[in-house]
């Protein structure tokens, strides 16, 4: 499912222009990002948690060489869902 996907169906379902709702989503995933981009915890009850954790810098291997690439320590962004929606997706 794409942004586009979510857009109609909750326009849809509202009954509320496409446009209107696209810029709400889309205020939506922007603002997730700037707290995400901040450090922050976004907690959606009910659905689950984003937050950003670090993952430590490491050595790998290049596939085709077998070359060691030391990996340096980065941020991401790591989802847990909430229990309903763990019950529901089962």
């Amino acid at each position: 499912m794409r942004k586009r996907d979510i857009v109609i169906k909750i326009s849809q379902d509202i009954g509320i222009k496409q446009i209107i709702v696209a810029s709400v989503v889309q205020k939506t995933f922007d603002v997730i990002q700037e707290a995400l981009k901040a450090g922050e915890r976004i907690e959606l009850r009910n659905f689950g948690v984003f937050y950003v954790r670090k993952r430590k810098k490491r050595v790998g291997r290049n596939p085709k060489t077998g070359a060691v690439v030391p990996v340096p320590e980065r941020r991401i962004v790591a989802f847990k869902p909430g229990l309903e929606m763990k019950q529901d997706i089962k």
